[in-house]
């Protein structure tokens, strides 16, 4: 596979998105680099490539926030979310564009329209606590969707928006998890078969505009205004996600 000149330029603006947006959030580089990537190249390769771009991501970060990390915590999200892992890449195979498009596009509009009205869900008291068992499925249910498209992140941030956790653990348990998640979901792609050497090559293109993503969304995160620039990043996500439907269906 070789990319022409356009086809390079998409490649590098979803890994500059990708990785801005997990500098200045701790997640959602998958989120944001994929739509424009399944433009590009099969979903598969896309999905493989925003995990991996994410684990690179995560990777500079990661640091910032280990004095937050609760281990038993995480842990219970982990654990179930790698056995999810496999279990979405066997899954993958199955799912042709269009689906794959239309998938993403309906968590995008989903989980960024849930963010968008999760201020007003919060202060109207709304929470919920949940169980032991209901942290593991949520992990599981990360595991599966990593799995399939690199999105690791959005049923545990979802989660996490109702637990009474401060924005440093709930930062804490997006980056472990999805640290791990995806690195898992790489390694499993690999076994399977299912990472061509297209996606070395795109890899290797990625990894420097994803690396300069990160600290431009870094630099964003410690110097404005943390909610209202979220909430930006957020809307633009779910107009992303209303342009896959539209586009899909």
């Amino acid at each position: 596979m070789s990319f022409t000149a356009n086809e390079i330029a998409l490649l590098l603006l979803g890994a500059l998105l990708g990785g801005f947006t997990n500098g200045l959030t701790g997640f959602g580089t998958a989120l944001t680099a994929v739509p424009v990537w399944v433009q590009i190249m099969p979903p598969p390769m896309a999905g493989a490539l925003g995990a991996a771009a994410g684990v690179s991501g995560q990777i500079q970060t990661l640091h910032h926030i280990w004095h937050a990390i609760e281990w038993r915590r995480v842990a219970t999200f982990v654990i179930p979310g790698l056995v999810g892992v496999p279990v979405g890449t066997w899954l993958l195979p199955m799912i042709d564009v269009r689906q794959f498009k239309l998938g993403v596009g309906a968590i995008l509009v989903v989980y960024c329209g849930f963010q968008l009205l999760s201020a007003r869900l919060a202060r109207t008291g709304i929470s919920t606590r949940g169980g032991l068992l209901a942290d593991m499925a949520v992990g599981f249910g990360g595991g599966i969707m990593s799995g399939l498209a690199g999105l690791s992140g959005p049923l545990p941030i979802i989660w996490a928006t109702f637990k009474p956790w401060s924005r440093d653990e709930k930062r804490a348990l997006f980056q472990t998890f999805n640290f791990t998640i995806l690195f898992a979901t790489v390694l499993s792609s690999a076994i399977a078969g299912l990472l061509p050497r297209a996606f070395w090559i795109s890899l290797l293109l990625c990894v420097p505009a994803t690396f300069i993503g990160v600290r431009l969304g870094t630099f964003a995160y410690r110097r404005l205004d943390d909610r209202r620039f979220d909430r930006v990043v957020i809307s633009l996500l779910f107009a992303v996600g209303v342009s896959l439907i539209a586009l899909n269906w």
